[in-house]
């Protein structure tokens, strides 16, 4: 049996794992199609990098006020060469992670950007987050990504309460059949609207 992780921990874990693919995008594999409906390789690291930020301000109880139906890259990609924005992403991340690491970012209530919602809901988003989009872009460049079993179950855990709203919200796609005795991150990647055998 898996032992879970705690949830700093898992945060830790989601976190150092999609810094792995991060590290291996190449310059010409930015406009590469992704698992991640209507993302591009490029679109998804931008992603990735106001998920980390998003998180970064979510532990400390820091708004983060933004017009997202701009397109406009996370504030701390401002000024630098599009091609080079990956390779920022990971000590974002690893900001996020430490942000979590605090046992007090879990406790009562904080923003999910200006909306206030349970810390307790909020940490698990998003690591799931990291996780799920870490895979997207894993795939989309061909770079290993070997998610572990604890991990799996954890990112699991906190998209399956949120699938059928996600699905409504049109973050995640149709849900993708997956067997019952599949590894769990590949059951969350199907509640998500995305197929575990994706190659591009």
């Amino acid at each position: 049996m898996t032992e879970p992780l705690d949830p700093p921990s898992a945060v830790r874990a989601a976190s150092d794992l999609a810094a792995g693919p991060l590290r291996s995008v190449p310059a010409d594999l930015l406009t590469a199609p992704t698992p991640c409906r209507d993302h591009d390789v490029r679109a998804l690291v931008d992603h990735l990098a106001w998920a980390a930020l998003l998180s970064q301000r979510a532990a400390t109880r820091t708004p983060l006020e933004h017009d997202w139906s701009r397109l406009t890259p996370a504030p701390f990609l401002d000024g630098v060469p599009v091609d080079e924005w990956a390779a920022a992403v990971p000590a974002e991340l690893d900001t996020a992670a430490d942000a979590w690491a605090d046992p007090a970012a879990w406790e009562g209530e904080t923003l999910m950007g200006t909306t206030p919602m349970p810390a307790g809901v909020v940490g698990p988003l998003l690591l799931a987050e990291f996780a799920v989009h870490g895979w997207d872009l894993a795939r989309a460049v061909d770079a290993p990504y070997d998610v572990p079993p604890a991990l799996g179950e954890a990112v699991l855990a906190a998209v399956a309460p949120l699938a059928a709203m996600g699905r409504d919200g049109g973050w995640y796609g149709p849900e993708v059949p997956v067997p019952a005795d599949a590894p769990a991150f590949d059951r969350a990647l199907g509640l998500t609207g995305r197929d575990p055998g994706w190659r591009c």
